[in-house]
């Protein structure tokens, strides 16, 4: 690091660490109910960036009791989301986001820090096919499926039909049971909210259990508007899109930045996990998980966790504040959880097959640190029951450098739990503890 790194470190961390109110216990922000401390307005926010540094050899996370873990893949390019296919194949997301345009000065310092958590290499913009099919839990082929995206990130698979999520455009490309490779060039279904300055860059996407309706999280252009309301037209929503025609419907709306959407497999409702507005404080705004209601508004930006305004946005809207939903679950604040998957088959404890489990990205603007973790919240009747439960830990090291930072989940063909993990390159599966694979090898149909 240069010395003017140094000094610019120095001069933005230690004097706005010290300012504003201390942390509270995040344990205590998690569940339906999570205090609301007073809010705190900066002029520079507090910036905890954990550097990224990977992982040494030998060296995985650490996993509740009752678990094991090892890596599927690594030396992946910023794998961001996964897709299990029906054969067992697994595809992953390599990806990253485009710089945005510096509006604001503290953007030039809180782009820099940003950058220390991100790994050096550039990421793959691709879709990259493992497959392990003699079920050891590594992957003995990978190949590159589909290359030179544009920032791609949510994918569905319906019938032969392959959808990616780039961050400009849902693309649909043909696909064949078994394929490794696709090289047919897709077609574009319909175009998703980018532009010049594309803040969340990240669409998630998935599909409808009947199959005839898509569904993208399309993240807000800003943290609460300060790049003009017009930068936010169709943003900090879900959009529904007709599979056969690419027609499109805002499904809900104030959701500021909805990763990892899935169906609940009980009852058949969408859920999603929610990036929360920053610079109100170390414990303002909890990020959440909830479900999500066809013609919902959840607040962003006027309002948060129900009808609590945020004084920063102007003008105000209280007729739509009057109608904000409040959130199912707060994951406490700060964690960025990045992606969601709801347990299923028989991979995995006992406990641990009625839930979902939350991929925390992890903080950049709190002391202590939050997320950097997976997290398991147990579901009775389709709804949230208990706390969550740290499954998957050991991201940060001792010196609060990052060695990975899981991003997406899936369940595999066995019912292990897959990581994507940008920061270390590498997805993760666990498993069991004891259980080389508690189904045996997948059943690879070619």
């Amino acid at each position: 690091m240069s010395r003017l790194h140094h000094l610019l470190a120095g001069a933005v961390l230690l004097p706005l660490a010290a300012c504003g109110p201390d942390p509270i216990d995040p344990q205590t922000q998690i569940g339906p109910n999570p205090p609301l401390p007073e809010l705190h307005q900066y002029l520079l926010p507090p910036m905890h960036v954990s550097r990224s540094v990977g992982w040494k050899d030998g060296e995985t996370p650490q996993v509740a009791t009752g678990f094991q873990v090892k890596a599927l893949a690594t030396g992946l390019k910023s794998p961001r989301s996964l897709l299990v296919l029906p054969n067992g194949d697994v595809l992953v997301a390599e990806s990253g986001g485009p710089t945005p345009p510096i509006n604001r000065p503290k953007e030039i310092i809180m782009g820099w820090l940003e950058g220390l958590s991100h790994p050096p290499e550039k990421p793959g913009q691709r879709i990259t096919l493992l497959r392990d099919a003699d079920g050891d839990g590594v992957a003995e082929l990978r190949t590159v499926l589909i290359d030179t995206l544009n920032a791609p990130f949510g994918m569905a698979l319906v019938g032969d039909d392959l959808y990616v999520a780039n961050t400009d455009a849902v693309m649909r490309y043909p696909y064949k049971t078994g394929a490794t490779q696709i090289t047919e060039p897709g077609t574009k279904l319909t175009e998703l909210p980018a532009g010049r300055i594309n803040h969340h860059w990240t669409k998630s996407l998935t599909a409808s259990p009947d199959g005839t309706k898509l569904y993208a999280g399309v993240g807000s252009n800003s943290n609460v508007t300060e790049n003009g309301i017009d930068e936010e037209t169709d943003r900090a929503a879900i959009w529904e899109i007709d599979r056969a025609t690419g027609a499109h419907r805002l499904y809900a709306t104030g959701l500021r930045n909805p990763n990892g959407l899935t169906f609940e497999p009980q009852t058949k409702v969408l859920w999603c996990v929610v990036n929360e507005r920053d610079e109100l404080g170390p414990d303002l705004v909890p990020d959440y998980m909830t479900s999500v209601k066809e013609g919902g508004f959840y607040g962003w930006p006027y309002s948060y966790w129900g009808n609590h305004i945020d004084p920063r946005v102007m003008p105000q809207r209280p007729e739509l504040v009057a109608q904000a939903i409040m959130p199912d679950y707060s994951l406490s604040s700060h964690v960025a959880p990045l992606g969601m998957a709801f347990a299923t088959g028989n991979g995995l404890p006992q406990a641990y097959r009625s839930g979902a489990f939350v991929g925390e990205h992890g903080s950049w603007n709190r002391d202590p640190l939050n997320g950097y973790k997976v997290v398991f919240v147990t579901f009775e009747n389709g709804k949230p029951a208990g706390k969550a439960q740290d499954v998957v830990t050991g991201f940060v090291n001792a010196d609060k450098q990052a060695r990975g930072r899981p991003v997406g989940l899936a369940v595999d063909a066995q019912g292990g739990l897959l990581i994507a993990d940008d920061a270390g390159g590498t997805v993760w599966r666990v498993t069991g503890s004891g259980a080389r694979s508690e189904a045996g090898p997948a059943a690879i149909i070619r």
